[in-house]
C-alpha cells in the first residue's frame, strides 16, 4: 500500500477499497455535524443513524441538506437515554462507529467509559490522535494527546505511541517516524518529560513498544525540518521528517495543533484512542472540512476492527 499523504487521499482510499461504515449519532440535532455526515454519505464510505428528537432532526435535516431520506431515524427525546442507545447499537454490531452529536461531552465520555456499558476495556489508557494535514509539510502529521490526557505518565506515553503507530500504518506508513517532542534535545532529570522520552525510545529499542524510528526529546526544529538538523548539527534518525509528534503535556499539544489550525492553514482528522470501537469526538472551533474528515478517519479505522 502506497501511503496516504493527504486528507482526501484518506477518502480516495476508502472508496477504492469500498469501505462503507455505519455511524451512529447519539443527540443528533446539530446541524455541524449532520453537514459533514451528509457529505460522507453523499461520497459513499458512510451510514447515518441519528438518535435524538426525531421532529428537530428532520427539520433540520431539510433545512441544512433539502432532503430527510438519507439517515435512519430512531426518536429517543431524552439526552442520556440517546447516548446510550447510540452506545448499543455500537458495542451490539448494529453500528460500527460512535459519535457525538448535541450533547455535553461529559455526559458522552461518561457513557464511552461506562464500565459495564462503554466501550473502554478495563485498564486500558484512553487518549487521542489526529492526523494534520499542513501546506508547508510534505505528509501528514500524526500528533498526540490534543483532547484527553493532561500529564501523561510513562505508562501513558507507551499506551500514546502505540496509538499513534497503530494510525500511521493505517495510512500505509510502515515505519514511522516518532519524534518525542520536547523544549530541548537534551535529557535532564530536572525536566522529567526528557527523561520519559528516553526511557520511550529505549523501550522500543528493546521490542517493548511497536517498531518504528525514534528519537527524543527533540524540539519541533529537529522533528520537523531537516534544514534545523544540518544547522544544529544533531544526529537524529528522526533527520527532521518526523510522521508522529508525542508531546509531554495535553496543554502543549493543545494549543501547538490549534496553532496549526488558525495560523498555517490546517485541517485535521482526529479520533479518540484505545476504545473497542471508533468514537468521534469533534471540537465546536474545527471547520467543516475538518469534521467530514474525522467521519472519514472513523470509517478506515473501523475497518481495522472487521
Amino acid at each position: 500500500m502506497e501511503p496516504i499523504r493527504t486528507l482526501d487521499q484518506m477518502t480516495s482510499h476508502l472508496l477504492k477499497k469500498k469501505i462503507r461504515k455505519t455511524i451512529a449519532v447519539a443527540v443528533a440535532e446539530d446541524p455541524n455535524t449532520m453537514g459533514a455526515l451528509f457529505r460522507a454519505v453523499q461520497a459513499g464510505f458512510a451510514r447515518a443513524v441519528f438518535l435524538g428528537k426525531a421532529p428537530r432532526i428532520r427539520e433540520l435535516a431539510l433545512k441544512e441538506t433539502g432532503r430527510d431520506d438519507w439517515f435512519i431515524l430512531v426518536d429517543v427525546p431524552a439526552e442520556k437515554e440517546a447516548v446510550y442507545s447510540a452506545l448499543k447499537m455500537v458495542r451490539e454490531g448494529e453500528a460500527d462507529v460512535l459519535m457525538k452529536g448535541l450533547v455535553g461531552t461529559d455526559l458522552f465520555l461518561r457513557a464511552v467509559l461506562d464500565k459495564e456499558k462503554g466501550l473502554l476495556p478495563p485498564d486500558t489508557v484512553m487518549s487521542y490522535v489526529c492526523a494534520i494535514q499542513l501546506p508547508k509539510y510534505p505528509k501528514l502529521l500524526f500528533v498526540t494527546d490534543t483532547a484527553v490526557l493532561p500529564y501523561p505518565d510513562l505508562k501513558q506515553k507507551a499506551a500514546m505511541l502505540r496509538y499513534a503507530v497503530n494510525m500511521a500504518r493505517r495510512f500505509g506508513i510502515g515505519q514511522p517516524r516518532v519524534a518525542l517532542i520536547g523544549a530541548s534535545e537534551k535529557v535532564s532529570e530536572q525536566i522529567p518529560a526528557s527523561t520519559d522520552a528516553a526511557l520511550l525510545c529505549k523501550m522500543v529499542e528493546r521490542g517493548q513498544l511497536p517498531e518504528c524510528v525514534i528519537d527524543g526529546p527533540l524540539d519541533i526544529f529537529l522533528a520537523c525540518d531537516p534544514e534545523s538538523v544540518r544547522i544544529k548539527g544533531v544526529p537524529t534518525p528522526v533527520n527532521g521528517e518526523a510522521d508522529i509528534l508525542l508531546f509531554p503535556t495535553l496543554e502543549a499539544c493543545n494549543a501547538f495543533y490549534k496553532g496549526l489550525m488558525l495560523f498555517g492553514g490546517g485541517e485535521l482528522a482526529g479520533l479518540i484512542q484505545g476504545t473497542t470501537r471508533p468514537v468521534v469526538v469533534m471540537s465546536r472551533s474545527e471547520s467543516p472540512a475538518s469534521k467530514y474528515y474525522c467521519v472519514a478517519l472513523s470509517c478506515l479505522m473501523a475497518e481495522e476492527n472487521t
